[in-house]
């Protein structure tokens, strides 16, 4: 008989046959991280030796192995009596003398003089393997002071072993009942209670990214993650700058955490949930040097194991020390070839019944079942579409069944996230409603694919799957193909698409959706005299007592996360190019915008920089390239002005930026391009050449200013045509001017992937790069690749 206890430090990760993956984790991270400043609680684990020792003392391994012989192993339909029968054998056994003995003594070691709190968890010999991990199978108890309780919280680990989730979870690996023990592992508690708690990923959760590290974190313990019941904050770091020193925090995103999970001193309850307070709710779990901390620590965790990681954390209320309490490898997107991508598009859309936070990128459609608890499985039949309040470990055998799940509570690392993921199926999580606005039995759609936000649309809508395998897919020899993005949230999952980097990134989008209000509402927010838009303006920002600050912050994170997604490649920042009408229906625009004839010709672009009224809106501008750039590192960022009419206009603006910190004489790696949208940046492109670095073609601009065509005009849009000889010819002319000059020289548009002999035709200009939309761009490559193949036939 080998040891029945095994200190931390005595236990690597190859002991879990001994200890079970969770301890066999903590010991080799206690063992070989310590010196790298690591900081792991220490502890101890009764060992596969101790639970055989429990089972055969009792005589208990043919009773257990004859019960479950009797479980319905087609419909599990008496799953819930199996189980029970098996955690009452075991809970109704005495544990020996011998290991109550050691368990006690190895306790008395750990606490010294004094008893102290412990976490005790449950560990299976085949859990947390590569192929095979599902979160919170067994029991885990939490705040366990002295010895009589802590023998009590073993006894009832040893029994979870038969939970009814861990009887399904081994039934579907495969894994014999009786051949797999149960390790115990005690450590000091950390008092996260009276602090903050959360998870943390190696790479972004949803699209599988991985040169970011996921944090989440919610006040007090953090089971309120795993169970979804809080939205936690959340915090993206970008390693490459993580490892450089640079600060690497490129997304915040502020939790609405009402709730607060502490012990309670009820004999009934060992937690109980109370009511975040308002300041705390406004306030971020940790500052940024303590996300930083624990992403260094993730990052040192994931090399040493040289694997995605799935981690948590808590931090100690009483010492403000930050510890790291359990890590297991990450499953899901580990197992998965990036190469290999679905692509989901609505055809059609219906009434909108709620909507959430998307897990995943799918569409389903299907019957919903309104579901209250675990209780009512037999009324989900396979592939319904499970709509409840709130899901936790029970559920994982009913879940197993459905083709979609929906929750009012939860966030990205809850447990009904972690287990869509898992399965492979849609979720829309935190919708706050869905089980009041869906009624059980009718037919809806659950659609992940339209960003960060998942819907539920009534009825069973269209939509298409378009599967594409980028494994052998050459990008073009002599121009590159680039991505035009908007949206930071789809940015991670269209990394994976072939390309040369983002041609085109508009930053109006980010402004619509992040920022809401219009900069110079910002920077005059104290003069604002409608109390209406006031008040607006500070429910948004009421977190940054600098209203300047809140633009910047925004502006910097959404453009910092497209740049990571796409880093090394560079990253070409369109400036503002809101008209005066777009720029007006922002939160309190209305005040600092002209009303205008035709706003499409009139105060846009480049003119606005330098105008007052509206230099100190871009002076925020600036201010948020130069934190992407400077503080952030993300040197792949390159600017670009939109609508500069004249060569003195573009120098200008120039200045402005120079005077806002953004100056290529102290700064040599930032490359300012101009948009050549305008016939008069044509004309004179040899002169824009000279003051900027590098030219985009604006083609749907150039077109309708070359033809005299209002492109929103129904009546003459039929005559509109990048292909219009006219339009081509200029676009010959800037291209050929550029090339001379030795400027790079792209094309923004749709037209080169719908019409092949114009990709011809740009490729034989020159062009040194055209950008497409996502779902224009594989057809953009091939056009482009055709053409480059007509190229070398013709000059040969």
């Amino acid at each position: 008989m080998e040891s029945l206890i095994m200190k931390f430090n005595d236990i690597s990760i190859n002991d879990v046959a001994r200890v079970g993956g969770k301890n066999a984790s903590l010991g080799e991270l206690f063992n070989q991280l310590a010196d790298k400043k690591v900081a792991i609680p220490p502890g101890f684990a009764t060992t596969a030796d101790a639970f055989w020792l429990f089972i055969d003392g009792n005589q208990l391994r043919d009773k257990l192995n004859e019960l479950l012989a009797l479980l319905d192993r087609e419909e599990y339909s008496n799953l819930d009596y199996i189980g029970k029968q098996a955690r009452c054998l075991i809970l109704n056994a005495s544990l020996p003398d011998e290991l109550t003995n050691a368990i006690k003594q190895e306790y008395k070691n750990l606490c010294g003089n004094t008893d102290i709190e412990v976490a005790v968890r449950s560990s299976a010999t085949a859990e947390d393997l590569p192929e095979a991990s599902f979160a919170g199978q067994h029991e885990s108890y939490l705040n366990i002071l002295g010895e009589d309780k802590l023998m009590l919280a073993v006894h009832k680990c040893f029994a979870s072993l038969y939970t009814d989730r861990a009887i399904k979870y081994r039934e579907d690996n495969h894994f014999s009942h009786d051949r797999i023990a149960l390790s115990v592992g005690v450590q000091k508690m950390v008092r996260s209670d009276k602090a903050c708690s959360g998870v943390c990923f190696t790479l972004e959760p949803e699209s599988g990214f991985r040169d970011i590290i996921h944090i989440s974190g919610v006040w007090g313990l953090g089971e309120n993650i795993v169970q979804g019941t809080v939205t936690p904050d959340e915090f993206l770091v970008f390693k490459p700058m993580l490892q450089r020193g640079k600060r690497a925090i490129v997304q915040k995103t502020l939790g609405e955490k009402a709730k607060t999970m502490i012990y309670s001193t009820s004999e009934y309850s060992a937690t109980i949930n109370i009511e975040t307070p308002a300041n705390k709710r406004e306030e971020f779990v940790l500052k940024d040097e303590e996300v930083t901390r624990i992403a260094q620590w993730a990052q040192l965790i994931e090399d040493h194991y040289r694997r995605p990681m799935d981690i948590e954390w808590a931090k100690d209320g009483i010492t403000n020390e930050l510890f790291i309490v359990q890590a297991r490898p990450e499953t899901i997107h580990a197992q998965k070839n990036p190469a290999l991508v679905n692509e989901y598009q609505l055809e059609n859309k219906s009434v909108l019944l709620a909507q959430g936070e998307a897990i995943g990128s799918k569409i389903t459609t299907g019957v919903a079942r309104v579901l209250r608890s675990p209780a009512e499985a037999d009324k989900l039949q396979k592939g319904e579409i499970v709509v409840t309040e709130i899901t936790s470990p029970d559920w994982d055998p009913i879940l197993k069944k459905a083709a979609a799940i929906i929750t009012d509570k939860g966030g990205r690392t809850s447990h009904a996230s972690i287990v869509a993921r898992e399965l492979g199926v849609p979720a829309v999580v935190g919708t706050g409603n869905a089980t009041q606005m869906i009624r059980d039995g009718e037919k809806i759609t659950v659609s992940c694919c339209e960003g960060k936000t998942g819907f539920i649309y009534q009825g069973e809508l269209k939509y298409k799957e378009i599967e594409h395998d980028f494994s052998n897919l050459k990008l073009p020899e002599n121009t590159q193909p680039m991505l035009i993005v908007g949206d930071p949230e789809k940015a991670f999952s269209l990394s994976f698409y072939p390309n040369s980097g983002v041609g085109l990134m508009r930053i109006e989008f980010i402004i619509t959706h992040f920022v809401q209000v219009h900069p110079m509402a910002l920077v005059k927010f104290n003069d604002l005299q409608d109390q209406a838009t006031k008040d607006r303006i500070e429910l948004l920002t009421h977190h940054y007592p600098d209203k300047e600050q809140y633009f910047v912050d925004k502006l910097a994170q959404g453009i910092a996360t497209i740049a990571a997604a796409f880093y090394p490649k560079d990253v070409i920042v369109r400036l503002s190019d809101f008209k005066t009408n777009e720029y007006a229906n922002l939160v309190g625009g209305a005040k600092f915008e002209p009303k205008e004839e035709n706003p499409m010709l009139g105060f846009r672009g480049a003119s606005r920089y330098y105008n007052d009224r509206y230099r100190e809106g871009f002076r925020l501008e600036c201010e948020a390239i130069k934190t992407v750039r400077t503080i952030m590192g993300l040197t792949n960022v390159k600017v670009m002005i939109p609508f500069c009419r004249t060569v003195e206009e573009g120098k200008k603006v120039i200045e402005v930026m120079k005077a806002n910190g953004l100056n290529r004489d102290m700064d040599p790696s930032l490359e300012i391009y101009v948009m050549a949208e305008i016939p008069s940046n044509v004309l004179l492109a040899e002169q824009f050449a000279a003051i900027f670095d590098g030219f985009s073609i604006g083609s749907n601009d150039l077109t309708q200013l070359t033809l005299g065509i209002d492109r929103d005009s129904a009546i003459v849009s039929g005559l509109f045509s990048e292909q219009n000889d006219a339009a081509k010819q200029m676009m010959t002319m800037v291209i050929q001017k550029a090339k001379a000059a030795g400027k790079k020289i792209g094309l923004c548009g749709q037209a080169p992937s719908d019409f092949p002999e114009f990709a011809q035709f740009l490729v034989q200009q020159g062009i040194d790069s055209i950008s497409f939309n996502a779902d224009a761009l594989l057809k953009g490559i091939e056009n482009i690749k055709k053409a480059e193949g007509k190229e070398k036939l013709i000059v040969t």
